[in-house]
């Protein structure tokens, strides 16, 4: 998993409460596990005007116009600014998968569903959690300056805009941000006591040799 320490980048505001993970990403691309090519395909009944399925060629699909990812001051966002209740739903792993996959590092929002909110940790995504005002200006800059961006510091758990006219704190449990900070996973955690796996597992066959 890629580490998270400092990341500035251009912020995209989705101006929507109640995101569920079925518009996140929809439940007919979830027949893959791999982690990877879910980007072409986030938000997709909202990106494309015809219906999204899995193999059809997304270059040649009709783009909505309206919707914000498609417009071309927002193309590269790598921070996404959202409402309240973001990413409720079913507890599907592949939303933090597809919205890493387009690019985006971290999510600004009042609050998260609780699921949704684990998997991004899980994930290498960064779920920050501000106020409803501190929220709000940050859409009314982002709207009204063109190519806002934000730095995001992890160790410092601060959020700063380019000029320094706003920062915010935020919260984030220790545990997390160490496995951000390291870029470590379920699994990478895991392998941190690779040799210990090894030496118990060489035990026990030797005391169980049945087993194998």
């Amino acid at each position: 998993m890629q580490p998270f320490r400092v990341h500035s980048g251009l912020v995209a505001p989705l101006d929507r409460a109640n995101v569920d993970t079925d518009a996140i990403i929809p439940k007919q691309f979830l027949k893959s596990i791999k982690r990877s090519g879910f980007g072409p395909n986030l938000f997709d009944a909202w990106r494309y005007l015809d219906h999204g399925e899995p193999g059809i060629d997304n270059a040649k699909r009709p783009l909505n116009p309206d919707f914000v990812l498609n417009e071309p001051r927002y193309r590269g966002a790598s921070i996404l600014l959202a409402r309240r209740n973001f990413g409720c739903g079913s507890s599907r792993e592949h939303a933090p998968w597809a919205l890493a996959d387009y690019g985006f590092r971290a999510i600004i929002a009042p609050s998260y569903a609780d699921i949704f909110h684990n998997n991004c940790y899980k994930n290498g995504l960064l779920p920050i959690v501000l106020g409803e005002s501190e929220v709000a200006r940050l859409f009314d800059a982002t709207l009204a300056f063109p190519g806002f961006t934000l730095t995001i510091d992890l160790e410092r758990q601060t959020v700063v805009s380019k000029d320094g006219s706003m920062a915010f704190g935020f919260e984030v449990e220790p545990f997390r941000k160490k496995c951000l900070l390291e870029g470590l996973d379920d699994i990478g955690l895991t392998l941190r006591h690779a040799d210990e796996i090894r030496t118990f597992e060489a035990r026990r066959l030797a005391e169980q040799p049945w087993l194998a």
